[in-house]
């Protein structure tokens, strides 16, 4: 995050709280909080107030049913890091949370990682319990659907990290990406001031992603759903037949003239609450969706729309990607397709450039289970 004056750090935390304002009843609006966002975001502080209590987290995961004043007790000093599993910025900084957690945990540290849930799929337990699995995930994970912890923080942001130290202040929080060596000097003064020596660990020493010195720009997050489309801070279609209605099919025609920050279809679709849906069952992959991206890295949320794998070819400029511009979901077929075998509801990473650049992405599936939630792109020259 960019370091900002006071008067936009304020003005953000004037924001964080109409953002939650604006969500109401038990679906707040929250943003995440991203490397394109970051100049809008508060910067880390010291804000040193009282810590609540956590509430209506269920099920756990990696542990037992915990409270804040049960660690407070035990004079340990408490991490709380708001996320959810498909936001490509949470598991960005997953790797940081692990090594905190791997140092710090037998000499006081707690972490709690909130899960709240972005999409209606990321309440599914075992969605969750997969996704702490394949990240590896060692320390608490909790379920917070109905937002209960997240506003009783006053969050408003994905992810969001919440120090509280062993007299149980909020004594730093920090949202968004970075920051992670100030995060962990934090840590370990709480640490050291509830009577903890942790003078023998070596902080730090993790690899920083380093930004493309070429890059210029990123396309932003784009959402399908008519939630996000409809809403304040959209639109993220890029034809009007999109905004006629809600939950129509549409049969959609693509003139190939693309703007950045947009999506366009072409095909039969219909546009729901939380994503947009090939609607019907084709033979030749003729229909798709569409992007116009700049940046090193393409990621696509998908959750099947029935319980079905199914494939997504993926082409860059007219033609599959190569080897060396595949991201880590990719396989090739014996045709030299690219492709995404959908499995599971999750974030696919699908490119990965060698160097930034703006170029042309379509996404085509055969499948009427093809509903994709949300693209994000990245600028960091090692990808995602």
């Amino acid at each position: 995050m960019r370091l900002l004056r006071e008067s936009l750090i304020a003005a953000s935390l004037a924001l964080s709280v109409l953002a939650l304002a604006c969500g109401g009843g038990a679906a707040p609006t929250p943003s995440q909080a991203g490397t394109g966002e970051e100049r809008f975001l508060p910067r880390p502080t010291s804000v040193f107030r009282a810590a609540p209590e956590l509430a209506g987290l269920s099920p756990w995961i990696n542990s037992e049913p915990v409270t804040i004043q049960q660690l407070l007790s035990e004079r340990r000093v408490v991490l709380i890091d708001f996320w959810t599993y498909t936001c490509v910025n949470c598991i960005r900084t997953l790797p940081y949370l692990k090594v905190w957690d791997e140092r710090y945990r037998d000499h006081g540290l707690t972490i709690i990682g909130v899960h709240s849930p972005e999409f209606e799929f990321e309440k599914i337990t075992a969605n969750v319990r997969m996704a702490v699995k394949d990240f590896g995930i060692q320390y608490a994970v909790a379920q917070d659907n109905q937002f209960s912890t997240w506003r009783a923080f006053k969050n408003a942001y994905w992810p969001a990290k919440y120090l509280i130290d062993s007299g149980g202040g909020i004594r730093y929080q920090h949202f968004g990406e970075g920051e992670y060596l100030a995060t962990e000097r934090q840590i370990r003064l709480a640490l050291q001031e509830a009577g903890r020596d942790v003078s023998g660990i070596p902080e730090g020493g993790y690899e920083l992603p380093a930004t493309d010195p070429r890059a210029i720009t990123v396309t932003r997050e784009l959402y399908g759903g008519y939630d996000r489309n409809y809403g304040p801070f959209g639109s993220y279609a890029g034809q009007e037949l999109y905004y006629k209605a809600p939950d129509q099919t549409h049969l959609y025609e693509d003139n190939e003239r693309h703007a950045h920050n947009k999506w366009y279809l072409s095909g039969l679709w219909r546009n729901e609450a939380q994503a947009i849906v090939h609607a019907r069952q084709t033979e030749d992959w003729e229909d798709y969706i569409a992007v116009r991206v700049a940046g090193r890295s393409g990621n696509v949320v998908i959750s099947p729309a029935m319980p079905v794998a199914f494939d997504v070819v993926v082409e860059i400029d007219g033609r599959p990607l190569q080897q060396d511009e595949a991201g880590a979901d990719i396989v090739f077929d014996d045709q030299g397709r690219s492709i995404l075998k959908v499995e599971e509801a999750r974030l696919y990473r699908f490119l990965e450039l060698p160097e930034f650049g703006i170029r042309e992405i379509k996404l085509r599936s055969n499948s009427d289970a093809f509903a994709v939630y949300a693209f994000t792109f990245g600028v960091y020259q090692d990808g995602a």
